[in-house]
């Protein structure tokens, strides 16, 4: 397949390009518009490859996303381009709305316009993923089951808002145009090349450089983690075997309250890094407990049933493993770097 991925360069859309040039046959056209979150440096490794493109573009323009699907003639788009960092919806929502609603919008309309032109075969074999976020459904309380495909949407930030609003874009182009579109709700990711404004590398790069680590509120937040290469592994099965129209939950029953999270951390870089920072006996002495964010959702978790029985996928990264390492890894590539 020729698959033209969205957001390629940045860190979940950079390992699903990297795992569809190293072990698979597909050819990648990867658009990005390279904003702070992007890292060229993570497809290193398949730039040079034969069956791999890069463009440098916005999914607003759709004059040049026209111009991508008549030079590239793609049988999937993978659409991971996305404005992510809950802290930045908060503070400035306008690029969310901009790249999360009408960039998706943008490209519905540039893939159904290029869809309608393939012929009957091509276009029953032609699919659109839209990756989306498990907060979209909001939070959950301690004794509430895990979120399904048919929890209600309750969005409780702009981040989470914009993502909502672009699922339902991507619906009613299935619903009202036929476009054979997918959805897919995972939880958080981990793992190499995740930027450093993130929960887990954030707190390795403060950890071994000496600074704060800075936890929301009493750090009794709950969070579901996905290591990234598990994420991208579901994603392909999707794109191979998932049922148009549906939508699919991918998470990895990992539930860690943030400061269980961050206290394995420091258990993990005291024994890696043993040397450290001046005045610092354990690396848990830089927790700092600061005032919550606006809006934080208490719990997330995903019920992943669904995708386990019709498509046979499960997360065979286990928690702590991949967390070692995640923590490994950034250690050998960001250790004292500003």
């Amino acid at each position: 397949m020729k698959i033209l991925v969205t957001g390629g360069a940045g860190f979940i859309g950079s390992a699903v390009v990297r795992y569809l040039i190293n072990f698979t046959h597909n050819h990648v056209i990867n658009i990005d518009k390279l904003t702070y979150a992007a890292n060229l440096q993570s497809l290193q490794m398949v730039s040079n490859n034969e069956r791999y493109y890069f463009e440098q573009i916005d999914i607003c323009n759709r004059e040049a996303l026209n111009r991508i699907f008549r030079q590239y003639q793609p049988d999937a788009v993978l659409h991971l381009a996305a404005e992510s960092h809950v802290d930045k919806s908060i503070n400035n929502s306008v690029s969310f709305i901009e790249t999360n609603i009408i960039g998706t919008f943008t490209l519905l309309e540039a893939s159904r316009f290029y869809w309608n032109s393939l012929s009957k075969k091509l276009k029953e074999s032609f699919r659109f993923i839209h990756v989306s976020t498990d907060e979209v459904y909001g939070d959950l309380k301690n004794t509430e089951l895990s979120f399904t495909e048919l929890t209600p949407y309750v969005p409780n930030n702009p981040y989470s808002a914009s993502k909502a609003s672009s699922d339902h874009l991507v619906s009613a182009w299935y619903q009202t145009y036929g476009l054979p579109t997918i959805i897919t709700h995972s939880t958080n990711n981990y793992g190499p090349f995740q930027h450093t404004e993130k929960l887990i590398p954030l707190v390795i790069y403060n950890a071994i450089n000496g600074k704060p680590l800075p936890i929301y509120g009493d750090g009794s937040q709950i969070r579901d983690w996905l290591y990234v290469e598990d994420h991208v592994k579901a994603l392909y099965q999707v794109l191979k075997k998932g049922k148009i129209g549906e939508t699919y939950n991918i998470g990895s029953n990992n539930e860690y309250k943030n400061i269980d999270l961050v206290y394995a951390i420091c258990e993990i870089l005291d024994e890696l890094v043993p040397n450290h920072p001046i005045g610092v006996k354990q690396y848990k002495d830089l927790i700092q407990f600061v005032a919550d964010r606006l809006g934080h959702d208490y719990r997330y978790a995903i019920d992943s049933s669904k995708i386990e029985k019709e498509l046979g996928w499960k997360p065979q990264e286990n928690f702590i493993s991949g967390l070692r390492k995640t923590i490994e890894w950034y250690l050998n590539n960001i250790k004292n770097k500003e």
